[in-house]
């Protein structure tokens, strides 16, 4: 099964928390603090890899994890970064940020790389906080929080040349004739419901061609296969539109070359920007010198585009269509190409929470609530020295009794 996206939730690995620790030795307060700091949380990061085809493994796996910093320890020994998390996709996916609905990054190369979630800084151990001051600091840093999100993956196949044109005709021949892939072929509709690839090889170049499953009408709003399949055309520089000349479905050829071009338009204005090669397939069942070819030709020739007859399984007019397309695409290679226009997400901004000193007080009718990042991790840094339920905290001139979530649930 050809699977093109999928919904993940990842989550980067806490920091470990830095140690409250102190060395016994003579003539020095309290032994001295050593205290190492707490590793720091693993990224999960994406990467592109050519070995894979479809997000299929994600619609079983849905959640993944980094590894946590390990605490850091006494004799001044620093605690272990947890180990990154790789997730390899295919190339040509899409990492979107759910929340957001930004896009996070397009990896269109293989080995392309990206970190989705950073990891927790690891907290400073009680070495550091000692001064000339204060020689035997009690308390130390906790470890930075994790990241966590959805994400959604978006797969674009990445093909030079993209078949279009209605269901059953003609699509999947072409591209069997001309590659060495082995699309599914039969006299019905939607036999094509997987896209497929294949590599032509033409006199000293070649390129990647992808059959697109058969567009109907009311495609750009979600019909049939509808935006399933358009999407994986936006990827492709040159399209070959295919059309049944002879009406052997008791079609209007003129009439399904202006469906098609309005559904691609209605989609996307890039879409009818791209070069089009017009090919006027079944030639065989109506023979080039006949009105329904001529009066074709004509109509799509005075719109700008180039016709070519062709009967894909006799192998009439093959190799013209592909020398055609090969001209085309030696023709935009000399050309800037275009970026992909996202809004893209603000890692920058991510990164420096502007809610992290937020601090929001509610009151239930009998216990004041305190929420917040910042004061989470003081209380978090408690933890680290021992902290118990119905210990005194002291905060400037407040003292309250500390009591952990669980006490509470038990």
């Amino acid at each position: 099964m050809f699977v093109d996206r999928a919904k993940i939730f990842i989550r980067s690995g806490k920091g470990g928390n830095g140690a409250v620790s102190f060395r016994r030795e003579p003539f020095v307060p309290e032994g001295g603090p050593d205290g190492g700091d707490g590793g720091k949380g693993g990224d999960v990061i994406f990467e592109a890899d050519e070995n894979m085809r479809t997000l299929m493994d994600f619609r079983y796996k849905r959640k993944y994890e980094a590894e946590n910093g390990q605490d850091g320890m006494k004799k001044k020994r620093y605690g272990k970064n947890g180990e990154d998390l790789i997730i390899k996709v295919p190339v040509g996916t899409v990492v979107i940020d759910e929340e957001s609905g930004l896009v996070m990054k397009d990896l269109k190369e293989h080995g392309q790389s990206f970190v989705a979630a950073k990891g927790g800084k690891g907290g400073k151990g009680n070495t550091k906080y000692a001064t000339s001051t204060r020689q035997a600091p009690n308390f130390a840093e906790a470890g930075g929080f994790a990241k966590e999100r959805n994400v959604i993956l978006e797969m674009k196949l990445i093909a030079d040349v993209g078949l279009v044109g209605f269901p059953n005709v003609g699509k999947s021949t072409l591209l069997s004739v001309s590659t060495s892939a082995k699309p599914k072929i039969a006299n019905y509709h939607f036999t094509t419901i997987d896209p497929n690839l294949g590599v032509v090889k033409i006199y000293d170049t070649s390129f990647v061609m992808a059959d697109i499953a058969g567009i109907i009408e009311g495609a750009s709003e979600g019909a049939g296969l509808g935006h399933k399949f358009l999407k994986h055309i936006e990827r492709t520089k040159v399209l070959i539109h295919v059309v049944d000349v002879s009406g052997s479905e008791g079609r209007d050829p003129k009439e399904d070359f202006e469906k098609i071009n309005k559904e691609l338009g209605q989609y996307s204005e890039k879409l009818l920007k791209k070069p089009q090669i017009v090919v006027a397939n079944k030639i065989d069942l109506v023979g080039e010198d006949s009105e329904e070819y001529q009066d074709f030709k004509a109509y799509v020739e005075e719109q700008g585009y180039e016709v070519f007859p062709m009967s894909a399984p006799i192998n009439q007019g093959v190799q013209e269509v592909l020398a055609a397309a090969a001209n085309k695409l030696q023709q935009l290679l000399a050309e800037p190409q275009e970026e992909d226009d996202y809004e893209m997400f603000d890692f920058e901004k991510d990164e420096n929470d502007p809610d992290y000193r937020k601090v929001t007080v509610s009151y239930d009718g009998n216990t004041f609530v305190l929420q917040g990042k910042q004061l989470l991790k003081i209380f978090n840094s408690t933890k680290e020295m021992g902290i118990e339920d119905g210990d005194i905290i002291k905060i400037e001139d407040f003292e309250f009794e500390y009591y952990d979530e669980d006490y509470f649930e038990d």
